[in-house]
Protein backbone atom coordinates (compact mmCIF):
# COMPACT_ATOMS: atom_id res chain seq x y z
CA UNK A 1 0.00 0.00 0.00
CA UNK A 2 1.43 3.76 -0.88
CA UNK A 3 1.02 6.59 1.27
CA UNK A 4 -2.12 7.96 -0.84
CA UNK A 5 -5.59 8.17 0.68
CA UNK A 6 -7.93 5.17 -0.16
CA UNK A 7 -11.71 6.01 -1.31
CA UNK A 8 -14.01 4.03 -0.27
CA UNK A 9 -15.07 2.45 -4.08
CA UNK A 10 -11.23 1.89 -4.49
CA UNK A 11 -11.06 -0.50 -1.12
CA UNK A 12 -14.33 -1.79 -2.35
CA UNK A 13 -13.09 -2.98 -5.97
CA UNK A 14 -10.04 -4.69 -3.93
CA UNK A 15 -11.68 -5.94 -0.95
CA UNK A 16 -11.77 -9.50 -1.89
CA UNK A 17 -8.49 -10.21 -3.60
CA UNK A 18 -6.68 -8.48 -0.39
CA UNK A 19 -5.67 -10.46 2.40
CA UNK A 20 -6.27 -9.87 6.27
CA UNK A 21 -3.18 -7.86 6.79
CA UNK A 22 -3.55 -6.28 3.62
CA UNK A 23 -7.30 -4.88 4.16
CA UNK A 24 -6.08 -3.84 7.64
CA UNK A 25 -3.72 -1.39 5.76
CA UNK A 26 -6.28 -0.33 3.35
CA UNK A 27 -8.42 0.94 6.75
CA UNK A 28 -5.88 3.03 7.50
CA UNK A 29 -5.31 4.37 4.46
CA UNK A 30 -8.94 5.33 3.87
CA UNK A 31 -10.54 8.72 5.86
CA UNK A 32 -11.38 7.86 9.13
CA UNK A 33 -14.93 8.95 8.29
CA UNK A 34 -15.46 6.60 4.99
CA UNK A 35 -13.49 3.94 6.93
CA UNK A 36 -15.59 4.03 10.16
CA UNK A 37 -18.72 3.76 7.11
CA UNK A 38 -17.32 0.82 5.50
CA UNK A 39 -16.30 -1.10 8.50
CA UNK A 40 -19.81 -1.03 9.99
CA UNK A 41 -21.19 -2.35 6.25
CA UNK A 42 -18.93 -5.22 5.97
CA UNK A 43 -20.52 -8.43 6.90
CA UNK A 44 -19.85 -9.76 10.80
CA UNK A 45 -17.56 -12.66 9.14
CA UNK A 46 -15.14 -9.84 7.75
CA UNK A 47 -15.60 -7.64 10.56
CA UNK A 48 -13.95 -10.58 12.91
CA UNK A 49 -11.28 -11.21 10.27
CA UNK A 50 -9.83 -7.76 10.31
CA UNK A 51 -10.33 -7.82 14.01
CA UNK A 52 -7.69 -10.46 14.38
CA UNK A 53 -5.38 -8.82 11.94
CA UNK A 54 -5.06 -6.26 13.73
CA UNK A 55 -2.62 -5.37 16.97
CA UNK A 56 -4.47 -5.04 20.18
CA UNK A 57 -4.10 -1.55 20.06
CA UNK A 58 -5.57 -1.18 16.77
CA UNK A 59 -8.93 -2.93 16.71
CA UNK A 60 -9.57 -1.45 20.62
CA UNK A 61 -11.70 1.61 18.26
CA UNK A 62 -12.83 -0.64 15.60
CA UNK A 63 -14.59 -2.63 18.25
CA UNK A 64 -15.97 0.13 20.25
CA UNK A 65 -17.29 1.71 17.17
CA UNK A 66 -19.63 -1.16 17.35
CA UNK A 67 -23.02 -1.35 18.55
CA UNK A 68 -23.59 -3.80 21.79
CA UNK A 69 -25.52 -6.12 19.45
CA UNK A 70 -23.12 -6.47 16.55
CA UNK A 71 -20.05 -6.59 18.62
CA UNK A 72 -21.71 -9.89 20.35
CA UNK A 73 -22.28 -11.42 16.31
CA UNK A 74 -18.25 -10.37 16.01
CA UNK A 75 -17.06 -11.66 19.41
CA UNK A 76 -19.71 -15.37 18.56
CA UNK A 77 -17.28 -15.54 15.22
CA UNK A 78 -14.22 -15.50 17.51
CA UNK A 79 -12.33 -18.90 18.70
CA UNK A 80 -13.20 -19.26 22.12
CA UNK A 81 -9.56 -18.54 23.52
CA UNK A 82 -9.50 -15.25 22.21
CA UNK A 83 -13.33 -13.95 23.30
CA UNK A 84 -12.02 -12.65 26.77
CA UNK A 85 -9.26 -10.26 25.43
CA UNK A 86 -11.80 -8.23 23.01
CA UNK A 87 -14.46 -7.98 25.48
CA UNK A 88 -11.57 -6.62 27.88
CA UNK A 89 -10.94 -3.62 25.28
CA UNK A 90 -14.70 -2.67 25.58
CA UNK A 91 -15.67 0.26 28.25
CA UNK A 92 -17.01 -1.59 31.24
CA UNK A 93 -21.49 -0.63 30.28
CA UNK A 94 -20.77 -2.20 26.57
CA UNK A 95 -19.13 -5.38 28.21
CA UNK A 96 -21.27 -5.73 30.31
CA UNK A 97 -24.00 -5.46 27.83
CA UNK A 98 -22.23 -7.43 25.97
CA UNK A 99 -21.82 -10.10 27.69
CA UNK A 100 -25.32 -10.79 28.56
CA UNK A 101 -26.59 -10.93 25.15
CA UNK A 102 -23.64 -13.66 24.91
CA UNK A 103 -25.47 -15.95 27.16
CA UNK A 104 -28.23 -16.03 24.98
CA UNK A 105 -28.31 -18.51 22.10
CA UNK A 106 -27.40 -17.51 18.80
CA UNK A 107 -30.85 -17.87 17.08
CA UNK A 108 -32.56 -16.23 19.90
CA UNK A 109 -34.62 -12.84 20.01
CA UNK A 110 -31.97 -12.63 23.04
CA UNK A 111 -29.03 -12.49 20.71
CA UNK A 112 -30.34 -10.61 17.57
CA UNK A 113 -31.60 -7.44 20.55
CA UNK A 114 -30.01 -5.02 20.97
CA UNK A 115 -30.27 -3.36 24.89
CA UNK A 116 -30.21 0.34 24.11
CA UNK A 117 -32.99 1.44 23.44
CA UNK A 118 -35.18 4.98 24.68
CA UNK A 119 -36.95 4.48 27.64
CA UNK A 120 -39.51 6.37 29.59
CA UNK A 121 -41.30 6.34 32.64
CA UNK A 122 -45.08 6.05 32.41
CA UNK A 123 -45.96 9.38 34.98
CA UNK A 124 -44.01 11.98 32.64
CA UNK A 125 -45.37 14.61 30.40
CA UNK A 126 -44.81 14.59 26.78
CA UNK A 127 -42.80 17.52 27.59
CA UNK A 128 -40.53 15.90 29.75
CA UNK A 129 -40.72 12.59 28.25
CA UNK A 130 -39.14 15.03 24.74
CA UNK A 131 -36.30 16.39 27.15
CA UNK A 132 -35.27 12.80 28.41
CA UNK A 133 -35.27 11.38 24.87
CA UNK A 134 -33.16 14.49 23.63
CA UNK A 135 -30.30 13.64 26.64
CA UNK A 136 -30.92 9.50 25.70
CA UNK A 137 -30.33 10.08 22.08
CA UNK A 138 -26.33 11.42 23.02
CA UNK A 139 -25.90 7.80 24.15
CA UNK A 140 -26.20 5.86 20.74
CA UNK A 141 -29.67 4.69 20.57
CA UNK A 142 -30.72 1.67 18.25
CA UNK A 143 -33.26 3.89 17.38
CA UNK A 144 -35.78 6.87 18.92
CA UNK A 145 -38.61 6.00 16.34
CA UNK A 146 -40.15 4.38 19.17
CA UNK A 147 -39.64 5.37 22.96
CA UNK A 148 -40.79 2.30 25.67
CA UNK A 149 -42.54 3.35 28.72
CA UNK A 150 -41.60 1.02 31.19
CA UNK A 151 -42.24 0.48 34.98
CA UNK A 152 -39.94 1.08 38.12
CA UNK A 153 -39.61 -3.07 37.82
CA UNK A 154 -38.71 -2.71 33.96
CA UNK A 155 -41.87 -4.44 33.04
CA UNK A 156 -42.85 -3.00 29.68
CA UNK A 157 -46.22 -0.56 29.76
CA UNK A 158 -46.56 0.91 26.59
CA UNK A 159 -44.69 2.50 23.55
CA UNK A 160 -45.11 5.96 21.74
CA UNK A 161 -43.89 6.76 18.56
CA UNK A 162 -41.32 10.20 18.29
CA UNK A 163 -44.14 11.61 16.09
CA UNK A 164 -46.99 11.13 18.49
CA UNK A 165 -44.90 12.90 21.21
CA UNK A 166 -44.27 15.84 19.36
CA UNK A 167 -47.59 16.53 17.84
CA UNK A 168 -48.91 16.15 21.51
CA UNK A 169 -49.55 18.82 23.82
CA UNK A 170 -46.66 19.34 25.79
CA UNK A 171 -48.33 19.13 29.41
CA UNK A 172 -50.69 16.65 28.53
CA UNK A 173 -50.05 13.08 30.80
CA UNK A 174 -47.70 10.41 28.86
CA UNK A 175 -50.25 8.05 30.13
CA UNK A 176 -52.44 9.76 28.11
CA UNK A 177 -50.75 9.47 24.75
CA UNK A 178 -48.63 5.60 24.77
CA UNK A 179 -50.38 2.62 23.54
CA UNK A 180 -50.68 -0.08 25.95
CA UNK A 181 -51.41 -2.89 23.47
CA UNK A 182 -47.44 -3.33 22.54
CA UNK A 183 -46.80 -6.68 20.55
CA UNK A 184 -43.50 -8.22 21.98
CA UNK A 185 -41.90 -11.18 21.86
CA UNK A 186 -39.81 -13.38 24.74
CA UNK A 187 -36.13 -13.54 24.66
CA UNK A 188 -36.40 -17.03 24.03
CA UNK A 189 -38.12 -16.57 20.51
CA UNK A 190 -36.02 -17.96 17.36
CA UNK A 191 -34.83 -15.28 15.02
CA UNK A 192 -37.19 -16.60 11.79
CA UNK A 193 -40.49 -16.35 14.09
CA UNK A 194 -39.08 -12.59 15.18
CA UNK A 195 -38.60 -11.95 11.70
CA UNK A 196 -42.36 -13.49 10.96
CA UNK A 197 -43.82 -11.26 13.91
CA UNK A 198 -42.29 -8.22 12.75
CA UNK A 199 -43.72 -8.99 9.09
CA UNK A 200 -46.57 -9.82 10.19
CA UNK A 201 -47.33 -6.83 12.30
CA UNK A 202 -45.49 -4.24 9.63
CA UNK A 203 -42.75 -2.73 12.53
CA UNK A 204 -39.85 -0.90 12.45
CA UNK A 205 -38.78 -2.50 16.06
CA UNK A 206 -39.96 -4.81 18.52
CA UNK A 207 -39.58 -5.11 21.94
CA UNK A 208 -38.46 -8.13 23.68
CA UNK A 209 -39.14 -9.21 27.32
CA UNK A 210 -37.73 -12.06 29.96
CA UNK A 211 -40.32 -14.54 31.62
CA UNK A 212 -40.93 -12.29 34.15
CA UNK A 213 -42.02 -9.33 31.54
CA UNK A 214 -38.93 -7.15 31.74
CA UNK A 215 -38.06 -5.58 28.65
CA UNK A 216 -34.37 -6.27 27.88
CA UNK A 217 -33.70 -4.80 24.60
CA UNK A 218 -35.62 -4.59 20.71
CA UNK A 219 -34.84 -5.75 17.36
CA UNK A 220 -34.89 -3.80 14.86
CA UNK A 221 -35.78 -4.14 11.32
CA UNK A 222 -32.36 -4.26 10.15
CA UNK A 223 -31.26 -6.59 12.46
CA UNK A 224 -34.45 -9.13 10.65
CA UNK A 225 -33.24 -8.50 7.53
CA UNK A 226 -30.31 -10.08 8.19
CA UNK A 227 -31.68 -12.59 9.83
CA UNK A 228 -34.03 -13.14 6.62
CA UNK A 229 -31.39 -13.27 4.43
CA UNK A 230 -29.39 -16.00 6.16
CA UNK A 231 -32.28 -18.27 6.62
CA UNK A 232 -32.96 -17.69 2.57
CA UNK A 233 -28.97 -18.71 1.50
CA UNK A 234 -29.62 -21.79 4.19
CA UNK A 235 -32.36 -22.99 2.53
CA UNK A 236 -31.59 -22.13 -0.92
CA UNK A 237 -28.32 -24.13 -0.48
CA UNK A 238 -30.33 -26.88 1.46
CA UNK A 239 -32.74 -26.93 -1.40
CA UNK A 240 -29.38 -27.23 -3.90
CA UNK A 241 -28.99 -30.72 -2.24
CA UNK A 242 -26.01 -29.76 0.04
CA UNK A 243 -25.14 -28.29 3.88
CA UNK A 244 -25.55 -24.86 4.09
CA UNK A 245 -22.19 -23.26 4.49
CA UNK A 246 -21.31 -21.78 7.86
CA UNK A 247 -19.44 -19.08 5.94
CA UNK A 248 -19.59 -16.57 2.66
CA UNK A 249 -18.48 -18.80 -0.71
CA UNK A 250 -14.99 -17.46 -1.07
CA UNK A 251 -14.26 -17.72 2.25
CA UNK A 252 -15.10 -21.57 2.79
CA UNK A 253 -12.05 -23.79 2.65
CA UNK A 254 -12.05 -26.22 0.47
CA UNK A 255 -12.19 -29.17 3.16
CA UNK A 256 -15.47 -27.75 4.34
CA UNK A 257 -16.54 -27.36 1.12
CA UNK A 258 -16.15 -30.92 0.04
CA UNK A 259 -17.35 -32.19 3.51
CA UNK A 260 -20.52 -29.95 3.06
CA UNK A 261 -21.35 -31.38 -0.12
CA UNK A 262 -19.86 -35.01 -0.31
CA UNK A 263 -22.84 -36.28 2.19
CA UNK A 264 -25.61 -35.71 -0.12
CA UNK A 265 -23.95 -36.74 -3.36
CA UNK A 266 -22.69 -39.87 -1.51
CA UNK A 267 -26.65 -40.42 -0.54
CA UNK A 268 -28.22 -39.23 -3.62
CA UNK A 269 -25.36 -41.81 -5.32
CA UNK A 270 -26.73 -44.38 -3.46
CA UNK A 271 -30.17 -43.88 -4.11
CA UNK A 272 -29.62 -43.21 -8.18
CA UNK A 273 -27.92 -47.10 -8.05
CA UNK A 274 -31.78 -47.99 -7.03
CA UNK A 275 -32.52 -47.12 -10.49
CA UNK A 276 -30.06 -49.11 -11.93
CA UNK A 277 -31.52 -52.27 -10.31
CA UNK A 278 -35.32 -51.18 -11.29
CA UNK A 279 -33.78 -51.59 -14.60
CA UNK A 280 -32.17 -54.62 -14.45
CA UNK A 281 -35.12 -55.96 -12.88
CA UNK A 282 -37.24 -54.85 -16.11
CA UNK A 283 -34.35 -56.31 -18.77
CA UNK A 284 -36.21 -58.94 -20.27
CA UNK A 285 -39.03 -56.20 -20.99
CA UNK A 286 -36.14 -53.84 -22.75
CA UNK A 287 -34.76 -56.92 -24.19
CA UNK A 288 -37.60 -57.34 -25.94
CA UNK A 289 -38.18 -53.70 -26.60
CA UNK A 290 -35.23 -51.93 -26.90
CA UNK A 291 -37.76 -48.74 -27.34
CA UNK A 292 -38.82 -48.38 -24.23
CA UNK A 293 -35.28 -47.41 -23.32
CA UNK A 294 -35.66 -44.49 -25.34
CA UNK A 295 -37.79 -43.27 -23.04
CA UNK A 296 -36.60 -43.70 -19.77
CA UNK A 297 -34.95 -40.32 -19.64
CA UNK A 298 -37.89 -38.59 -20.67
CA UNK A 299 -40.16 -40.07 -18.19
CA UNK A 300 -37.37 -40.08 -15.01
CA UNK A 301 -36.82 -36.40 -15.88
CA UNK A 302 -40.64 -35.42 -15.68
CA UNK A 303 -41.44 -37.10 -12.27
CA UNK A 304 -38.50 -35.87 -10.82
CA UNK A 305 -39.23 -32.13 -12.32
CA UNK A 306 -42.63 -32.10 -11.06
CA UNK A 307 -41.46 -33.66 -7.70
CA UNK A 308 -38.88 -30.93 -7.25
CA UNK A 309 -41.26 -28.59 -8.40
CA UNK A 310 -43.69 -29.33 -5.93
CA UNK A 311 -41.23 -29.43 -2.90
CA UNK A 312 -40.16 -26.00 -3.64
CA UNK A 313 -43.67 -24.55 -3.61
CA UNK A 314 -44.38 -26.41 -0.58
CA UNK A 315 -41.23 -25.56 1.49
CA UNK A 316 -41.66 -21.52 0.67
CA UNK A 317 -44.98 -22.08 1.70
CA UNK A 318 -44.06 -23.19 4.72
CA UNK A 319 -41.52 -20.85 5.34
CA UNK A 320 -43.87 -17.67 4.73
CA UNK A 321 -46.14 -19.35 7.10
CA UNK A 322 -48.63 -20.35 4.16
CA UNK A 323 -49.19 -23.93 5.36
CA UNK A 324 -48.94 -25.64 8.27
CA UNK A 325 -48.59 -30.16 8.88
CA UNK A 326 -52.52 -29.57 9.75
CA UNK A 327 -53.16 -28.76 5.53
CA UNK A 328 -51.56 -31.56 4.31
CA UNK A 329 -54.91 -33.13 3.48
CA UNK A 330 -55.77 -30.11 1.36
CA UNK A 331 -52.29 -30.07 -0.54
CA UNK A 332 -52.54 -33.65 -1.08
CA UNK A 333 -56.17 -32.49 -3.30
CA UNK A 334 -54.41 -29.87 -4.96
CA UNK A 335 -51.33 -31.78 -5.94
CA UNK A 336 -53.30 -34.73 -7.53
CA UNK A 337 -55.24 -32.27 -9.16
CA UNK A 338 -52.43 -30.78 -10.77
CA UNK A 339 -50.27 -32.94 -11.08
CA UNK A 340 -53.14 -35.11 -13.22
CA UNK A 341 -53.09 -31.77 -15.28
CA UNK A 342 -49.86 -31.78 -15.66
CA UNK A 343 -49.14 -35.18 -16.60
CA UNK A 344 -52.00 -34.65 -19.32
CA UNK A 345 -50.43 -31.32 -20.64
CA UNK A 346 -46.86 -33.62 -21.04
CA UNK A 347 -48.50 -36.65 -22.63
CA UNK A 348 -49.83 -34.39 -24.93
CA UNK A 349 -46.65 -33.87 -25.89
CA UNK A 350 -45.33 -36.77 -25.72
CA UNK A 351 -47.74 -38.30 -28.19
CA UNK A 352 -47.25 -35.55 -30.64
CA UNK A 353 -43.66 -36.06 -30.54
CA UNK A 354 -43.84 -39.81 -30.77
CA UNK A 355 -46.80 -39.07 -33.83
CA UNK A 356 -44.64 -36.78 -35.53
CA UNK A 357 -41.44 -38.84 -35.80
CA UNK A 358 -43.42 -42.11 -37.26
CA UNK A 359 -44.51 -39.81 -39.65
CA UNK A 360 -41.15 -38.27 -40.31
CA UNK A 361 -38.52 -41.15 -39.98
CA UNK A 362 -40.94 -44.10 -39.63
CA UNK A 363 -39.03 -44.29 -35.73
CA UNK A 364 -41.43 -46.56 -33.76
CA UNK A 365 -42.39 -49.08 -36.66
CA UNK A 366 -46.18 -50.28 -35.99
CA UNK A 367 -46.91 -50.45 -32.81
CA UNK A 368 -46.13 -46.47 -32.77
CA UNK A 369 -50.12 -45.78 -31.50
CA UNK A 370 -49.11 -47.77 -28.08
CA UNK A 371 -45.91 -46.82 -27.77
CA UNK A 372 -47.36 -43.35 -27.68
CA UNK A 373 -50.69 -44.71 -25.17
CA UNK A 374 -47.55 -46.05 -22.99
CA UNK A 375 -45.29 -42.83 -22.95
CA UNK A 376 -48.96 -40.75 -22.25
CA UNK A 377 -50.04 -42.81 -20.25
CA UNK A 378 -47.11 -43.29 -17.93
CA UNK A 379 -46.06 -39.34 -17.39
CA UNK A 380 -49.96 -38.91 -16.32
CA UNK A 381 -48.81 -41.28 -13.51
CA UNK A 382 -45.36 -40.47 -13.05
CA UNK A 383 -45.75 -36.62 -13.04
CA UNK A 384 -48.63 -37.20 -10.59
CA UNK A 385 -47.40 -38.78 -8.05
CA UNK A 386 -44.23 -36.71 -8.54
CA UNK A 387 -46.55 -33.92 -7.45
CA UNK A 388 -47.49 -35.84 -4.38
CA UNK A 389 -44.49 -37.25 -3.23
CA UNK A 390 -42.62 -33.50 -3.48
CA UNK A 391 -45.87 -31.76 -1.59
CA UNK A 392 -45.25 -34.37 1.42
CA UNK A 393 -42.24 -35.13 2.02
CA UNK A 394 -41.46 -31.70 3.96
CA UNK A 395 -44.00 -32.76 6.38
CA UNK A 396 -42.69 -35.93 6.48
CA UNK A 397 -39.15 -34.46 7.54
CA UNK A 398 -40.71 -31.56 9.59
CA UNK A 399 -42.20 -34.65 11.34
CA UNK A 400 -39.02 -35.95 12.18
CA UNK A 401 -38.11 -32.67 13.81
CA UNK A 402 -35.51 -31.90 10.95
CA UNK A 403 -35.61 -28.83 8.45
CA UNK A 404 -38.07 -29.19 5.57
CA UNK A 405 -35.77 -27.82 3.26
CA UNK A 406 -33.51 -30.76 3.89
CA UNK A 407 -36.25 -32.19 1.12
CA UNK A 408 -33.93 -31.13 -1.79
CA UNK A 409 -34.96 -31.05 -5.03
CA UNK A 410 -32.07 -33.62 -6.01
CA UNK A 411 -32.97 -35.52 -3.35
CA UNK A 412 -36.66 -35.78 -4.27
CA UNK A 413 -35.63 -36.16 -7.91
CA UNK A 414 -33.90 -39.38 -7.00
CA UNK A 415 -36.70 -40.56 -4.99
CA UNK A 416 -39.68 -40.35 -7.66
CA UNK A 417 -36.96 -41.72 -10.43
CA UNK A 418 -36.80 -45.16 -8.64
CA UNK A 419 -40.85 -45.21 -8.48
CA UNK A 420 -41.10 -43.50 -11.79
CA UNK A 421 -39.43 -46.58 -13.54
CA UNK A 422 -41.89 -48.89 -11.56
CA UNK A 423 -44.86 -47.08 -13.01
CA UNK A 424 -43.92 -46.73 -16.89
CA UNK A 425 -42.79 -50.57 -16.97
CA UNK A 426 -45.79 -51.48 -15.23
CA UNK A 427 -47.80 -49.50 -17.60
CA UNK A 428 -45.92 -50.71 -20.78
CA UNK A 429 -46.28 -54.37 -19.69
CA UNK A 430 -50.34 -53.61 -19.48
CA UNK A 431 -50.51 -51.66 -22.92
CA UNK A 432 -47.90 -53.31 -25.47
CA UNK A 433 -49.15 -57.68 -23.67
CA UNK A 434 -49.32 -59.51 -26.98
CA UNK A 435 -47.59 -57.00 -29.08
CA UNK A 436 -44.55 -55.66 -28.26
CA UNK A 437 -43.88 -58.03 -24.89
Amino acid sequence: MNDARLTTGEVHELWRVLSPRERVDAFQHMDRVEADTFFLRLGVHDQAAILQAMGEDERRPWLRLLAPDDAADVVQQLPAHARSSFLALMDETARREVTALLAYAEDAAGGLMSPRFARLRPEMTVGEAISYLQRQAQQKLETVYYAYVLDPEQRLRGVVSFRELITAPARAPLADVMHTEVVSVPDTMDQEAVAGVMTQHDLDALPVIDFEGRMKGIVTIDDVVNVVQRAATEDIQKLGGMEALDTPYLQTSMVAMVRKRAGWLSALFLGEMLTASAMGYYEAEIAKAVVLALFVPLIMSSGGNSGSQATTLVIRAMALGEVTPADWWRIVRRELSTGVLLGLVLALVGAIRILSWQAIFHAYGTHCGRIAVTVGVSLVGVVTWGTITGSMLPFAIRRLGLDPASASAPFVATLVDVSGLLIYFNVARMVLRGSLL
